[in-house]
């Protein structure tokens, strides 16, 4: 089984700050990119940030220049941080994995999600 756990969400004021975590744990034998999505009230999940094992990174226009993906490979952690945070900024923030883990003897390339993590902007 593997787990993806996510903290640091909250209410922010806009122009604030926040960071997130999120670290994967269980039978992982690598993990290929991770990623954060959101989902507004009423609206589609879409895209924030993604990063590959290699560092390649991807951003939706919406966050460029005010988010920052960024992973620790030894803890199978990655992180977002969000600056210059708006109110259009608020939605549930989920943590995503594309990763090889065991099921038995087997390797499986399979794709996980988090609990997910509010995050509001509001003053």
């Amino acid at each position: 089984q593997v787990q993806l756990v996510e903290s640091g969400g909250g209410l922010v004021q806009p122009g604030g700050s926040l960071r997130l975590s999120c670290a994967a744990s269980g039978m992982i034998f690598s993990i290929n990119a991770m990623g954060w999505y959101r989902q507004a009230p009423g609206k589609q999940r879409e895209l924030v940030a993604t990063m590959a094992s290699g560092g390649n990174t991807n951003y939706a226009d919406s966050v460029k220049g005010r988010f920052t993906i960024s992973r620790d490979n030894a803890k199978n952690t990655v992180y977002l941080q969000m600056n210059s945070l708006k109110p259009e900024d608020t939605a549930v923030y989920c943590c995503n994995a594309d990763l090889w883990g065991y099921r038995g003897y087997a390797r499986v390339r399979a794709e996980y999600w988090g609990q997910g993590t509010q995050v509001t902007v509001s003053s």
